[in-house]
């Protein structure tokens, strides 16, 4: 199923006009109602009447995120309070958080967006859909929300934690689209069994899965254990929330909000504007936003655009799952790691859980890496021989695919913390 098939399956030509009208509208829009871009335009030269194409936006300078704490919480918005019907934040956990504000036409564009994305993941009208995200100004859990009800999806609003009476919801309200992050699905479970249920036995048939990063062997876990396809959308606070991008059923990228979204890729060290196909960093601008619009937003996500044909008929650009963050990556004995690579190599092992965290420490002036991970049998502890021979296999592959060597410490089932929420995959004591 398709929601809007003028623009999803719109030739790249009508997409690149209707951009292109869209990004002089929002130029000319920050130019007149905020001063930082009208700065920002002036000393790149470049006045809003004079864009003639969209090649034209490499030359404005890039937004970040210290550029939205240093205007906080309001200087940004390029409407006043009184047309401001929605505010958000992000959680602030390293400073300042960054605040978003919505006009009602941004809230039905927002809607439109994750709209889309449900009829993708096969969703529609006769669904009843559980948001396991945290509500509050956490964007997540109400962009989903606003997004399923206009597609005429039940909605329980139940929000995250209680993962006992999230199940007994499951069961007794015949929940069909769980909507959580990756971690969490994969905790779920894990309480599930605990108390005698299956979660193939549930009537939930989808799960569509936000808010952190997770690799194909992860989302493949969830599938097998839910009975459900699990696909994966895209977004940030600062942009809209989730649906600047998501995966359709045949899950070969995530199909892209080119409409509302204008998306390139550069080399994060440089800021230099690669071409499709290649890796690099995420930046987009929003070109239909009202109250908070962005140019050239540096995400940091690590990842790849590309065009090409996909089963379901949509014709928009396509985002391959996100890598990494570029201020993710850990630089350890002068070699590039990301935790995905971590976890993709993690859940290929047998007798290997999905939990894990990487520890990152110091010995004299040296970083050190051991990554701690969960076994599904714990009598493997009880033989010291065993319990060397399968940590000797997993620093193996390990080395292998990372070029690193590291120490690992199998652990007990339980014994990494489980969370509603983002799941902490890294614990830095390199300065502590």
């Amino acid at each position: 199923m398709i929601w809007n098939r003028k623009i999803e399956c719109a030739t790249q030509s009508e997409i690149e006009k209707l951009q292109l009208d869209k990004l002089r509208k929002t130029l000319a829009h920050v130019y007149d109602k905020v001063p930082f871009y009208r700065t920002r335009l002036d000393s790149a030269g470049l006045a809003p009447g004079n864009v003639t194409s969209l090649k034209d936006l490499e030359r404005i300078p890039f937004t970040t995120k210290e550029d939205l704490r240093q205007n906080y919480p309001y200087d940004l918005f390029a409407v006043p309070l009184s047309k401001v019907v929605r505010i958000h934040a992000s959680s602030g956990t390293t400073g300042k958080p960054t605040v978003v504000g919505y006009t009602r036409a941004d809230l039905d564009m927002w809607s439109e967006c994750v709209a889309r994305l449900v009829l993708m993941t096969g969703g529609g009208e006769s669904d009843i859909a559980q948001i396991s995200f945290g509500y509050g100004l956490f964007t997540g859990a109400l962009g989903l929300h606003n997004g399923l009800e206009k597609v005429g999806a039940s909605v329980i609003p139940i929000s995250s934690g209680n993962t006992e009476r999230q199940l007994m919801v499951m069961q007794d309200f015949g929940t069909t689209i769980l909507v959580c992050t990756p971690s969490y699905a994969l905790y779920m479970s894990d309480v599930a069994a605990e108390q005698g249920i299956n979660p193939r036995d549930l009537p939930v048939r989808i799960a569509m899965l936000g808010g952190e990063g997770h690799t194909l062997e992860m989302n493949a876990e969830i599938e097998r254990r839910w009975g459900v396809i699990a696909t994966e959308n895209y977004g940030l606070s600062e942009i809209v929330g989730p649906g600047v991008s998501g995966e359709c059923v045949h899950k070969t990228g995530q199909h892209f909000n080119e409409d509302f979204f204008l998306p390139e890729i550069i080399d994060p060290q440089t800021g230099r504007v690669l071409h499709e196909g290649e890796e690099g960093e995420l930046v987009i601008t929003t070109i239909d936003k009202e109250a908070f619009p962005l140019l050239r937003y540096r995400t940091k996500d690590i990842t790849t655009l590309f065009r090409d044909t996909c089963p379901c008929g949509r014709t928009s650009l396509r985002m391959a799952r996100v890598k990494g963050r570029s201020d993710d990556m850990l630089i350890i004995k002068g070699v590039n790691v990301y935790p995905s690579q971590v976890e993709s190599v993690l859940l290929t092992m047998s007798g290997i859980s999905p939990y894990y965290q990487i520890v990152l420490g110091k010995k004299g002036f040296v970083d050190t890496l051991e990554v701690h991970v969960e076994l599904v049998d714990p009598s493997v502890l009880e033989v010291y021989s065993e319990l060397e021979k399968v940590e000797r296999q997993v620093a193996a592959k390990l080395h292998s695919t990372l070029g690193l060597e590291c120490k690992v410490r199998l652990r007990e089932p339980g014994a990494i913390e489980r969370t509603a929420g983002k799941a902490k995959r890294v614990v830095d004591n390199r300065n502590a």
